[in-house]
C-alpha cells in the first residue's frame, strides 16, 4: 500500500471522455430500479401502502427519463493500450487467473484469447455474449466495464514461447513480510474485470470463464469493490477499508513522463509488449481489529497524513508537497521516520513509480469474528524491477503500516498493448 495511489483515472469521477462513449443500454428494457426512480422523481411514495399507487402513477417506461447515465458510459475495447489501466476506478472489480489445461498449448491459447477480445469487445459495448448469454446484464448498459488480459511467467513454457518471455518477468523476489498462499499467486493468464454495475461485472466473469471451455481452468479468483461514482458531492480520491485516502500521488495521464513510466515503449523489448505493461497484483490483509485500536493521532503518524483530508501531517492539502525535515516544537520530525507515505515517497526511492489501481475486498469472517478484508493491490509499471520491487524492499525494511497488514497472495502479469481493430489481445505474441 504505497503512497502512490490514485491518479486522475482512479479518483472517483467519471472517466476521461477519450475513453468513454455515450449509449443506451441495450434493449430498451427498463428495470424495476428505473421504475423506482423515476417514481421517485416525480415525488411519489414507494411505501408499503402507497406502493400500488406510486406503480400507477409512474409515467410510461417508454417515456421515462433515465435514472442516471451511470450505465451509459462505455469504455472502448480496441486502443493503444488495454482498458481498465487508466481508465476511472470502477465501483466493482474481479480479479481471476487461469491455468491452461492439461495438453494446451500456443494453439489453444491463441483460440482462447481470440474468444476472450470478441467477449470482451460485446460486453464492453454493452451487447449480449455471442452464444449463451445468461442474461443477467439484460437490463444494463455497458456501466464502464473493462477486460483487461495478461499472461503470466508459467505461460511461455506451456505454450513454447520461452524466447519471448520478457525479463522484466522474472519471479519476484521474496520479502519478509510475505505469507503467501501459492494456490491463490500466480497462473499462466490473468484477467481484471472492472465495472460500475455489480451485475455487469460478474456478467462479464461468467461470461469468460465459460468461454475458457476445456481450454483453461480457474487457478484462483477474487472479488473487489470502491465507492461507488457519485457517492460523493465531488470528485474525490478513494479511501481504503482503514479509513485513510489512498491514491494522492499517483502518477497522473498528463504528466509528460507517464507514459514513459507506465507503459513499455513502442520499440522496446519484446517486441509483442510495445504499449504495454506490467501489472503487479497483490492480495493484502488489513488487521482491522488492531488498526482501529489505535487512535486517529497514532493512525496519522503510521500513514504520515492527515486522516480526515490526506493532506501531509506538515500542513496544507491533500497534494501539498510533503516537507520531510519539518520537526515539531520538541525537535522531532513531524512525519515519522517510519511513516509509510515518507517510506513510499517516489523521491525517496530514486524515482521508482507505479501507477496503483486497487480495489477493496471483504470475503467475511473468521470464526472469532475478525474480518478477512483488505486491499487488492494492482499496480501498473514499464519494468517491475524498476516501480514495484524497490519500493517494496524499502517498505519490508521498516514501514509502520507492516505491523497493520499481510501480504497473502502475490502475482506478476504481462500485460500486452491494446488490440487493433481486427485483432485479439496477444495476437502479435501468439501469430508472430
Amino acid at each position: 500500500m504505497a503512497d502512490q495511489p490514485t491518479p486522475e483515472a482512479t479518483t472517483e469521477k467519471t472517466p476521461p471522455a477519450e475513453a468513454v462513449s455515450q449509449k443506451p443500454s441495450s434493449g430498451g428494457v427498463f428495470s424495476r430500479r428505473r421504475l423506482l426512480g423515476t417514481a421517485g422523481a416525480t415525488g411519489l411514495a414507494l411505501g408499503a401502502a402507497g406502493g400500488a399507487a406510486g406503480y400507477a402513477a409512474a409515467p410510461a417506461a417508454d417515456k421515462a427519463a433515465p435514472l442516471t447515465s451511470l450505465g451509459a458510459d462505455a469504455v472502448m475495447f480496441h486502443g493503444k493500450h488495454q482498458p481498465g489501466i487508466t481508465t476511472a476506478l470502477q465501483a466493482r472489480g474481479h480479479l481471476v487467473a487461469f491455468d491452461l489445461a492439461a495438453g494446451a498449448g500456443r494453439k489453444e491459447a491463441a483460440a482462447l484469447l481470440r474468444r476472450w477480445s470478441t467477449t470482451a469487445q460485446r460486453l464492453m459495448a454493452g451487447e449480449a455474449a455471442a452464444q449463451d448469454d445468461t442474461d443477467v446484464a439484460r437490463d444494463a448498459g455497458p456501466s464502464s466495464l473493462t477486460v483487461t488480459f495478461g499472461f503470466g511467467n508459467s505461460f511461455f513454457a506451456r505454450t513454447g514461447l520461452e524466447k519471448q518471455r520478457p525479463v522484466a518477468l522474472d519471479p519476484l523476489p521474496d520479502f519478509s513480510s510475505d505469507h503467501l498462499d501459492k494456490t491463490r499467486s500466480n497462473g499462466d493468464l490473468w484477467v481484471q474485470i472492472g465495472a460500475d454495475d455489480a451485475l455487469v461485472a460478474f456478467h462479464a466473469l461468467r461470461t469468460l470463464q465459460k468461454d475458457a471451455g476445456s481450454a483453461a481452468r480457474v487457478r484462483w479468483q477474487m472479488n473487489g469493490f470502491n465507492r461507488s461514482p457519485g457517492a460523493t458531492a465531488q470528485p474525490m480520491t478513494a479511501r481504503n477499508l482503514m479509513g485513510q485516502i489512498d491514491g494522492t500521488r499517483n502518477p497522473k495521464p498528463s504528466e509528460s513522463d507517464f507514459d514513459r513510466r507506465i507503459f513499455v515503449p513502442a520499440a522496446g523489448e519484446p517486441a509483442w509488449m510495445a504499449n504495454g505493461s506490467y501489472a503487479v497484483v497483490r492480495r493484502i490483509r488489513m488487521l482491522l481489529d488492531d488498526w482501529e485500536k489505535l487512535s486517529v493521532k497514532a493512525q496519522e503518524d503510521v500513514v504520515g497524513r492527515r486522516k480526515s483530508t490526506g493532506a501531509p501531517l506538515t500542513g496544507g492539502t491533500e497534494t501539498t508537497a510533503m516537507n520531510l525535515d519539518k520537526t515539531d516544537a520538541d525537535g522531532n520530525l513531524v512525519v515519522p521516520l517510519n511513516a509509510h507515505a515518507r517510506i513510499t515517497r517516489p523521491d525517496q526511492n530514486g524515482g521508482a513509480a507505479m501507477l496503483r489501481r486497487p480495489f477493496s475486498f471483504h470475503d467475511g469472517f473468521d470464526t472469532d469474528g475478525v474480518p478477512d478484508a483488505g486491499l487488492l493491490f494492482v499496480c501498473w509499471q514499464a519494468d517491475p524491477l524498476r516501480g514495484f520491487v524497490p519500493v517494496q524492499r524499502k517498505l519490508d525494511r521498516g514501514d509502520a503500516l507492516s505491523t497493520f497488514i499481510r501480504h497473502e497472495a502475490s502475482g506478476l502479469f504481462a500485460v500486452p498493448g491494446g488490440a487493433a481493430e481486427g485483432e485479439y489481445v496477444g495476437q502479435r505474441l501468439l501469430e508472430g
